[in-house]
């Protein structure tokens, strides 16, 4: 972030939250540039929409949704999120200092989501090119139905990773005991150390060895119909 007398501080204790977001979309924000929200007290949606360039540091825990849909902004939120934080996320950075609740980063197109605690069930879900590194653990269904961009953990992955999973790829240095169908162990070839390397880099992990990891991705045993189940259905 700037120095503080360029930082423009809003406080959820004293403006509305639909204001405070007005602001953050607003024609002018990217002129400031440098935004600190202070008493978010688990704000729903919290930074939702953001299309300009701008830096957003919330000072707290938020609920649901926060930095939904962002587009360009780096938004740092120092303390927990709800379900949903970086949903539907295109492009630019979400940070999360704490810990997360499920479906962290849902659909998101595009953009790197860090988050350095743990985060709950269903992280990445129906990812469809973001980048996820979570220093911590992940939850069950985690890339369930993911079908393009990464997920990185640094701890331990729940139970049916990747379920379902298309082209997405998963890197995990802990364990990861029970993966979802059609989800599978894969070579990790000099290309993959590299990508991993680069993410590693930027969420701040370029002290870690990528060769601690091993790689996820898809059987593509479910691509296709097969005429021999047609009773099951």
């Amino acid at each position: 972030m700037a120095s503080g007398e360029n930082i423009e501080v809003l406080d959820l204790a004293l403006t509305e939250l639909r204001d405070v977001n007005a602001r953050l979309q607003g024609d002018g924000a990217s002129a400031n540039g440098f935004f600190r929200i202070i008493n978010p007290r688990g704000a729903h949606a919290l930074a939702c929409g953001l299309d300009n360039e701008i830096e957003v540091e919330v000072e707290g825990h938020t609920g649901y949704y926060c930095a939904g849909m962002n587009q360009k902004a780096k938004v740092v939120i120092n303390g927990n999120a709800g379900q949903g934080v970086a949903e539907n996320m295109m492009s630019g950075e979400v940070r999360v200092t704490g810990d997360v609740s499920q479906s962290a980063g849902a659909t998101a197109h595009g953009g790197l989501l860090v988050i350095e605690g743990n985060a709950a069930a269903r992280c990445g879900i129906s990812l469809k090119g973001g980048d996820i590194v979570v220093k911590g653990n992940v939850g069950h269904m985690s890339m369930f139905m993911a079908q393009a961009g990464t997920l990185v953990v640094l701890g331990d992955a729940g139970d049916a990773l990747g379920d379902s999973l298309y082209e997405a790829q998963i890197y995990v240095r802990g364990s990861a005991d029970n993966l979802g169908a059609d989800c599978i162990e894969k070579e990790m070839r000099a290309e993959h150390h590299e990508k991993l390397r680069v993410l590693l880099e930027k969420a701040g992990c370029s002290d870690v060895d990528v060769s601690e990891f091993k790689r996820y991705g898809s059987a593509r045993a479910l691509y296709n119909f097969k005429p021999d189940n047609v009773d099951a259905y």
